[in-house]
Parts: C-alpha cells; structure tokens; sequence
C-alpha cells in the first residue's frame, strides 16, 4: 500500500538528520561534519534557514557562493537538502530601510530588530523581498540533485503571530470587506447595537488593540481569523514561487504541534507534506501523553498520510525556565513515539551545537565534545536502528479514535473577556481527554469538527463552543452511521459569529444529545464538587473539575451520572441518547482523570474496542500500530524507567533486536520493541494486554 502525495520528500529511506547551519562555522568544519554525519547515519539536512543576510547582503545583491560549496559537499557524502527559502527573519539592511515592516504589539508598540521572526505578516516591502528571494533560490537550485524538499520560513507564528500595526489594519479591513460584503452584513455579524460600536465604513475598524474595557468578542474571534490568515497568505504566496518554478519539489513548513495561533488544517491544505517540531519536557513523566496527541494531529492533517518530524532535541532545550536533559534512552524512545505514530522519519534541532547566540546551550546531535559528546553516541546508535525500520516507510497508523480540533472554537474559549470562566481552557481539555484514551490503549486521531471522520467508531469532542448548523448535521450522521460521540461541556453555544443560538447551548446539538443546558455553574476558584457514576459506568464518585450546568433532559436520553452535591446536586452531570446503533454522549462537568477513564471506557465497549478496566489503565506502556495492509508494525514503547513484560505476539519478529516475539517480549526501562506480523496476529481493534510489571512500581 503506497502513501505517497504526488508531490513527496525525495528520499527513499527514513529521513534522519538535522538543521544544519554552516554559517556558524568556519569552512575546515564542514568536510568534519560531513565525515560525522556519514557515520551518523544522516541522510538528510535542513538549512539555511536564517541566513539570509548572508545570501542578500544588499538589496538585489546575492552571494551564494557559501551555500554552493555546503550542498555541494553534502551531496558528495550522500545527504541531501531539506531546502529553507531563508525567509524566516529579515535582514537588518530590509528594516533599517523600511522599518514599516516591523510588527506592533496589542499596545500598538513597534517591536524593535534583534530576535527572529521581525516582521509584520501583512507588510508587502517584506512579501516582495522574500519572494525574491525565495525565486532566486527556487531557480539556482530547483535542479540540483541533492534538493529533496522545500522548507518555507520556519515556525510561523512563533514570536510574532499576530500585528497591531497600521498595514495590519489595511489588511484586517480588506480581509473583513472579503468575508461580509458589505458593512450592514458586519455590523448585524458582530452585533454592533451593543455598547454603540456601529460602524459606517470598513475605514473605521481597527484591529482590537488595548482599549477602556472588554473587547467585542466577534471583532476579536475575526482578528484571530485573519491573523492566520495573514500568515497563511504570506505561505502561500511562497508557495505558488516554488511550485512556479519547481513543480516537482514537495514544499512544507515547521509546525509547532498544537498550537493556538493557527489553523493547522489550513495550513495542511495547502503544503505538500506536513512536519513537526516537538519539544516534550524530559521533566515531565507524563510529556509522551501530550506528545502522542500532537502527533495524532500530525498524522491527521493529511488524511492520514506520513508525516515528518522535522526538529527535536537531543537532550536538553534552551528556552525552558529550566532546561532537563534528557536521560539515557529519552532520546531514542521519542524518536521512537514519533515513529509509531506515523512519522516516517527523525530530524533535530540541531546538527552541531553552538558556540554563540540564543541557542548556544541547545543540545545538538553532535555536542560540545564533538565526536565523544553522549548525544553523538545515541545519535549514532539511533542512526543504525532506523535503517532496520526501512519497511515501516509509507504505511499507516491505525486508530479507531478520533479527537476534535476546531480553531474557532479554541479562539472563541480563549477570549479574555466575557465568558463564564476562564477556567474552562480548550487545550487543557483536549489533552485530559486525549490522556483517559491513552491510559486505556487508544490511539487518538485528530479531526475537523465537519468531518471527515474516516471509519472511526468514537469521535472524541471535548469542546465545541462554536458550532454550525452543518458541523452538527456532520456529527448526527458520524451517530446515525453507528458511531459513538461524546461532547464535553459548553458546547454548541455560539455560531461562528458569536451569536447565542436561538433556545441557547447545545445549539444545533440539542435533539442529537437530547439536553439542553439552562445554565452554566462554573466551579469557583477552590470550590469542591462532585459526581456519582451510575453502575453502567461502574458506579463510583469522581471529583469536577472547573465546570458544571444545569441540564435538562430530554425523554429517551439516559442519565448515566448525576452531581453528588451542591446546587446541582441530583441532577444530570452524563447522559447518552440512542440512535440506532450509535449513541450520543455528553458530559455536563468537567470529570477528573478517573472519572474520565470511567467514562471513556464503557464507551470505547460499546464501540468494540478492547479496553482494559479503567482501574488497570496504564500510561507508561504505549501500543501503536503501523499497517501496510498485509503486515503490521506494532510498536511497544516503555515509558517508564523500570522493565514491563508484553505477552507475544504470534508471528511477530521484533525488528530492532531480530528476535521472536511470539513468547512475549520484557522491555527494559525506556526500552522499545517493533514487532512485525501478519495483519491478522492482532485485530484492528486490539493490543496485547497491559504488561505485567517487574515489580510493584513498574507500569501502573
């Protein structure tokens, strides 16, 4: 089963290597590095993606004679070229000469040159000397033969994703002229007889900057919008250079995981191959949970297709409050997560570790020590291990859980102003949600609230505060085809224009789920309260967090929790309404991680997925399965730091070590496996049995 997007990352193995950035050293460097990176294993190389000060040190003057050599030399050695177009930051000879390009803050304070990133989305002087520059590159390398893909800019958003500037406003007014036609169409939108904010021209809109008092939360929800938008235009019209001039070239650009500032599926839509930097804290015994989430929506972006992570740290970050290195084996078995969850290759930030600058204390693949640096030992060692992974290249992940991901209703729930409480965090609730999955075995992916859903049987959405009247018609469909939803609380309660639906929350959601929401009751800071399952969820009492309401229940829905104390106490905290053979389910309150699992496990069951009980539910090992088709790759990884024993496998070979894995296979601390079999060893609702542990404080 072939994967590959017409346009593909022009490397026949697993990709693996790093940024590379050779402009930081002096040239008798570079043929050492080549040497090291051939011995590494490394096949592949991003740069230069901040040099382009070097390459145009004036206006219209270019100098690549630098460049030239590195990727000559690489090419020599085998590597080849994720390509940057340098545009991720503008010279200091662009902003002194045009400072209207540096961006502004909500303040409508002019950000000053000296990081990355010092430029306003909108400002055409910088569009039009990054697609100069960017054709420049596209033509003098489109042909050479080390060019594998093209890297557009880098982390858009990063440090600036939104402008206040007054080309920012040009911009905002032309975008919101776009979207409503006319004023009359804006002003009924944004519901303008409030607080005497009618307008009578788009001249008169700014961009929300800091004003007297709360913000109309349409106007900012738009801002939001647009600010993506903006950076999505200004991808775009790099894009349309590079498939100009290299139409055979794959393009992508860095994403940074989960991130607020853009919409992702956007972005996704209009590049050829999606890629991740992810930067799980080595501090946090529990960042491969948030990890295997990022990664669902990796995998997703494309419809399932491969992606790439392209950046990671070796050991320890630079920009952390403080910075933990990673222990022995961290580094190995995060490539590893990133494998399993569909990634079809292990890239770093970076190749050789700094001497000056920002990042002078960023781990690198080579470190301070050079060739004797514990992070080029593991980089070595790893390098070896893909190579025998090379059959896993193309297939796909497996999952029968999928998770919604709407940005507009992420940015409507961040509003600084006027929500019930700003307790309630979108992002917070996703990963609670993604964590009681996890826990019980599930590989999550990730999906657009209108669909598609794919052939999953459990659609995850724990919030949707935004919410039309054709996402709601999408999701009735996902339940009237068998499938179980759950929603989570303070949903289905504004359109896309902010507006309250008529009848109130859940909107359009109301005959799917059979509630309806009277009012909301917001935990206040401190305040302790609690539900009581039922025995169809195994009866037991959970603590709330941050969130209640007030539901009303419909005939024919079942009331499966109620809150156990307080104002609400008796009434309806879960409920579930039949259709056909799917089922509706939606959460009133905010459910501890126990609960959670409670509830997610009788429903994972009703959908027929294998579950452990949701008391021997496990977060330290992780099963993921790739499939071509005909044979699976399921990869075991240990994330604790005591061994785990796995039953076998039947026909299983673990790749890594060659040995058989039909006996079971016992995992050291950090340890992995990846077991090949025939589709048919498990089924594609299944995973081997949680692992008994070495001893008492092991995997549970």
């Amino acid at each position: 089963m072939t994967t590959a997007s017409p346009r593909s990352i022009r490397l026949d193995a697993l990709a693996y290597g790093g940024d590379y950035n050779p402009d930081q050293w002096p040239e008798e460097v570079w043929l050492e590095d080549a040497r090291l990176m051939v011995e590494a294993g490394v096949n592949i190389v991003t740069l230069p993606v901040f040099s382009w000060p070097l390459l145009e040190p004036r206006e219209g003057e270019y100098d690549f004679a630098g460049l030239d050599r590195v990727i000559d030399l690489l090419w020599s050695h085998g590597i080849r070229i994720d390509l940057a177009t340098a545009t991720a930051t503008p010279p200091a000879w662009l902003i002194r000469e045009h400072p209207e390009v540096l961006p502004h803050n909500v303040d409508g304070v002019r950000l000053e040159f000296g990081s990355r990133q010092s430029y306003c989305p909108s400002s055409p002087v910088f569009r039009d000397a990054a697609l100069r520059l960017t054709r420049t590159l596209a033509e003098r390398y489109g042909e050479h033969p080390a060019l594998a893909l093209w890297h557009v800019s880098n982390e858009y958003g990063d440090h600036v994703s939104r402008c206040w500037c007054p080309v920012s406003a040009v911009h905002f007014r032309r975008w919101l002229g776009a979207r409503y036609g006319s004023i009359d169409a804006l002003n009924a939108a944004w519901g303008t007889s409030c607080w005497g904010q009618h307008y009578l021209d788009f001249e008169q809109i700014e961009p929300p900057r800091t004003a007297t008092g709360p913000i109309n939360p349409a106007q900012q929800l738009d801002f939001e919008r647009f600010s993506s938008d903006a950076l999505l235009e200004l991808f775009q019209s790099e894009i349309d250079v590079l498939r100009e001039v290299t139409p055979e070239i794959a393009v992508t650009t860095n994403f940074m995981s989960l991130f607020r500032e853009l919409d992702y599926w956007d972005f996704a839509d209009a590049e050829d191959l999606v890629t991740d930097d992810a930067y799980p804290d080595p501090a946090d015994p529990n960042a491969h949970v948030g990890a295997a989430l990022n990664y669902g929506l990796m995998r997703s972006l494309k419809d399932g297709r491969p992606w790439l992570l392209l950046e990671q740290a070796p050991s320890a970050v630079s920009w952390r409050d403080v910075n933990v290195p990673k222990a022995p084996g961290q580094m190995r078995l995060g490539s590893m997560q990133a494998l399993a969850h569909g990634s079809d290759g292990v890239m770093f930030f970076q190749w050789r570790q700094a001497k000056f600058g920002p990042e002078k204390f960023h781990s690198a693949m080579l470190g301070h020590r050079g060739e004797d640096s514990r992070s080029f030992q593991e980089t070595k060692a790893l390098g070896a291990e893909l190579k025998k992974l090379a059959a896993i290249k193309d297939t796909r992940v497996r999952a029968s859980v999928a998770l919604v991901a709407d940005w507009d209703s992420w940015w409507g729930l961040s509003a600084p102003d006027s929500l019930p409480s700003l307790r309630l965090n979108w992002l917070t609730e996703a990963r609670a949600w993604h964590a009681a999955a996890f826990a019980l075995g599930q590989p999550v992916d990730v999906s657009r609230a209108g669909g598609p859903y794919g052939s999953h049987s459990v659609l995850l959405v724990p919030n949707l505060y935004a919410v039309t009247v054709e996402q709601a018609d999408a999701l009735a469909a996902f339940v009237a085809g068998g499938g179980q939803l759950v929603v989570g609380p303070f949903s289905g309660v504004v359109d896309h224009s902010e507006q309250v639906h008529d009848g109130g929350a859940p909107g359009p959601l109301r005959d799917l789920l059979g509630v309806e929401v009277d009012e909301w009751w917001p935990l206040a800071d401190g305040e302790k309260r609690s539900v009581t399952l039922g025995a169809a969820l195994v009866a037991a009492t959970h603590d709330v967090r941050v969130w209640s309401e007030w539901l009303v229940v419909a005939d024919g829905t079942e009331v499966l929790a109620s809150f156990a104390d307080g104002d609400l106490a008796g009434r309806a905290a879960v409920t579930r309404r039949s259709h056909g053979s799917g089922a509706a389910w939606y959460l009133g309150a905010g459910l501890d991680d126990d609960g959670m699992r409670a509830v997610l496990a009788r429903v994972f069951a009703d959908a027929g997925l294998s579950v452990p009980s949701p008391d021997a539910a496990s977060t330290t090992l992780e099963v993921v399965t790739r499939t071509d088709g005909t044979t699976d790759f399921t990869f075991l990884l240990n994330h604790g730091r005591e061994s785990v024993s796995v039953p076998g496998i039947a026909d299983g070979t673990d790749l890594l070590s060659g040995g058989d894995a039909a006996d079971g296979i016992t995992l050291d601390g950090f340890g992995v496996a990846v077991v090949a079999h025939p589709v048919s060893a498990l089924s594609p609702s299944s995973s081997p049995s949680l692992p008994s542990a070495s001893d008492s404080e092991a995997a549970l």
